[in-house]
């Protein structure tokens, strides 16, 4: 194991997960958590005073998702380690988190022993993935469809909604991120797709979903 002391930068909006979590986390002698954030604003605030090498990130807060906060701290702290501790099922989001590179992904629900065996193998070097998330990694990879080499997962989730008739507001809460991120996305699936409108992209998609059936 990696014998150096790392800074910790816990973020939850409960304060008492907070400490707890800090209590837990501190029986590692080579862990030191520095600060406690309770939203995403204040987390990134944080990010540009301490630089932490590791980041213990819930994932639900008040103002942001743990993709959003994820998506600026890798653009901004490439090096950072990204542990995600959730406390809902996040399962449909692990290509995305694997693509921010998250070294780690632990359920709140996680017995202490297993949490901080987690975290010793992620201070090792190793990414740490609970198993429903790695056998959702294996399924895709067998079923792969054409689809998926011109959207995401994300992408292709997003859109199933948008052709079932669901609102950006009901695609933002289905898939835990903001409106605003599901106005960015789809921005990013009409360039994909060559298209200008939600209707050309709505048969767009339709199309290609037959063509691969």
């Amino acid at each position: 194991m990696n014998t150096c002391t790392k800074n910790v930068l816990i973020v939850d909006d409960h304060p008492l997960v907070a400490k707890a979590t800090k209590h837990l986390l501190e029986k590692n002698e080579f862990i030191q958590v520095i600060d406690m954030a309770y939203n995403g604003k204040q987390c990134l605030e944080l990010m540009a005073l301490h630089q932490p090498e590791i980041v213990f990130l819930d994932y639900r807060l008040p103002d942001m998702t743990g993709v959003e906060i994820a998506e600026q701290i890798r653009e901004k702290y490439p090096n950072t380690l990204i542990i995600i501790f959730s406390g809902i099922d996040i399962t449909d989001l692990t290509n995305k988190l694997i693509e921010l590179k998250v070294c780690g992904i632990i359920s709140k629900e996680s017995s202490e022993t297993t949490i901080m065996n987690m975290v010793n193998c992620i201070l090792d070097g190793h990414t740490m993935l609970p198993f429903s998330m790695y056998h959702q990694m294996r399924m895709m990879s067998i079923n792969h469809n054409p689809i998926e080499s011109r959207l995401n997962d994300d992408e292709i989730k997003i859109m199933t909604l948008i052709v079932k008739g669901a609102t950006h507001e009901q695609v933002a809460d289905e898939i835990h991120l903001s409106k605003r991120s599901v106005d960015n996305y789809l921005k990013k699936i009409y360039g994909k797709l060559n298209v200008k409108t939600k209707v050309q992209a709505i048969e767009k998609f339709v199309q290609m979903k037959t063509q691969n059936n």
